[in-house]
């Protein structure tokens, strides 16, 4: 059966009878692996970097959020993109890209084209994720094949936060830090291969055109926020070009919202979906969980090795505790939240999270009692990274219309990388003003801790509880 659609009738999808093969999932999943990859396994070689390109913690933080920012304000955009020009021609559009400026970038020799690269990466990477998911809803035409599908497509986000600082510390120890780009050419060419044998083509539904006013808005507004948060403990705050990030901040968060309204349901963001209050917290709290795991990933990291002087790879096996458990638990919370709603779970979660971060706040040392306030903590915060992720999920689904699940599912996912981004650079600032790395590290952990408390109480009073009918 021919799997290219008649130029004739691109926006109709051959209809499918037959089961798809299992390697097909394999080939999307790593997709989507690679990408969610990407994101944790810099953690643990940023040291690495800045020895070897003589840089400090402001651009090790631009190595960070360059992926992050372009990832989190693109996703919607790219889900346009698969609409309107088909999941599998996307996703093989962001493949080919992910893996060659992947080589690129493991080439880089200035932090100038480093962050460059790695803002190209993140649009690459938010190329692959919607496509990914519109790939496997195709494909998968019967329900309950689709529901095990899109569950075994997600339950990868756990393996990439579980591998990414062991892989990321092992290569770069034994090979060098520029391995930790090079790994992704040959992910990105299995999957290349499989997609392309095996991917069948997408329906593309006739969209309206690309809401340019919001996207150019988002861009604008999440870079400049970064940057005066970044730049402004060495450029000073009250510098001109920090308060000039601040002010154009502000303009592009006007714009932004005047854009989306007038455009109303065309908007890359319709604002309607924000009066379901289920909605709102899961946005809020997407944003919370990941300004925690993401700075705490950051601040740990280099804690680990530059104050407990661990080596990369040690300091990838430091954080097992915080990674094993998401890894196997968010299939237990899954069934959890089908039978008591996503509210508990949640909350539960970021009680957790909140809980791990400040048991290891006072513990900054060496002393066998830090070392084990350390493992405690985070376990306690993986647990609950693997209780409130998965919640949250659950907790957009059930508040937005069937026809904008979709936009929901990247505003969720962009939420989270904003709240990323944010993550590193205001912890990365508490770490710059701090007279060394243990204190600062000590500051950092309570401000994450008191954040992700704050969490639980955006889960606690606006996502649904358990769900009747």
């Amino acid at each position: 059966m021919s799997t290219q659609a008649e130029p004739q009738r691109a926006s109709v999808a051959p209809a499918r009878t037959d089961k798809p093969s299992r390697t097909l999932l394999i080939g999307l999943s790593l997709g989507y692996f690679m990408v969610l990859l990407d994101m944790t396994i810099v953690s643990v070689a940023l040291p690495a970097i800045s020895g070897d390109l003589h840089v400090g913690l402001s651009g090790l933080q631009w190595v960070t959020n360059g992926y992050t920012i372009t990832f989190a304000a693109l996703l919607l955009t790219a889900g346009w993109l698969s609409d309107r020009f088909g999941g599998r021609r996307v996703f093989l559009w962001g493949l080919v890209a992910f893996g060659v400026l992947s080589g690129v970038t493991a080439a880089a020799h200035t932090l100038g084209a480093l962050v460059a690269l790695r803002l190209a990466l993140g649009v690459a990477g938010a190329l692959l994720l919607p496509s990914s998911l519109a790939v496997i809803t195709n494909a998968y035409t019967d329900p309950a094949d689709r529901a095990r599908a899109v569950g075994n497509w997600a339950a990868i986000t756990g393996a990439a936060l579980a591998a990414g600082p062991l892989v990321g510390g092992a290569l770069t120890d034994t090979v060098g830090w520029r391995a930790i780009f090079l790994i992704n050419v040959p992910l990105a060419l299995v999957s290349l291969l499989i997609t392309l044998r095996l991917a069948p083509e997408t329906a593309r539904k006739q969209r309206g055109g690309l809401d340019v006013t919001g996207q150019l808005s988002a861009v604008a507004g999440l870079g400049a926020l970064s940057y005066a948060l970044i730049e402004g403990p060495d450029k000073g705050w009250g510098g001109g070009l920090v308060l000039g990030a601040f002010l154009l901040t502000a303009l592009a968060a006007v714009v932004f919202v005047v854009a989306e309204n007038r455009a109303g349901d065309a908007a890359m963001l319709p604002l309607r979906m924000f009066r379901s209050r289920g909605f709102s917290a899961a946005l809020g709290a997407g944003l919370l969980a990941n300004f925690g795991l993401a700075g705490l990933l950051f601040a740990l990291s280099l804690f680990f090795q530059e104050s407990r002087g661990y080596s990369s790879f040690a300091a990838g096996l430091a954080f097992l505790p915080l990674t094993l458990p998401t890894a196997f638990n968010p299939i237990y919370t899954g069934r959890l939240v089908g039978r008591i709603g996503p509210r508990r779970p949640a909350t539960t979660g970021f009680v957790l999270m909140g809980a791990g971060a400040l048991l290891q706040a006072p513990f900054t040392g060496d002393s066998a009692l830090a070392l084990g306030a350390t493992v405690v903590g985070l376990l306690a915060f993986g647990f609950g990274v693997s209780f409130a992720l998965p919640a949250l999920v659950a907790g957009m689904a059930s508040s937005v219309p069937p026809e904008l699940a979709g936009i929901g599912a990247g505003a969720l996912n962009s939420a989270r990388q904003v709240g990323a981004s944010l993550g590193v650079a205001v912890l990365g600032v508490i770490l710059n003003l701090s007279a060394t790395n243990a204190d600062g590290t000590r500051w950092a952990l309570l401000v994450g801790g008191v954040v992700l408390l704050f969490g639980a109480v955006v889960a606690g009073t606006g996502l649904k509880g358990r769900t009747t009918g």
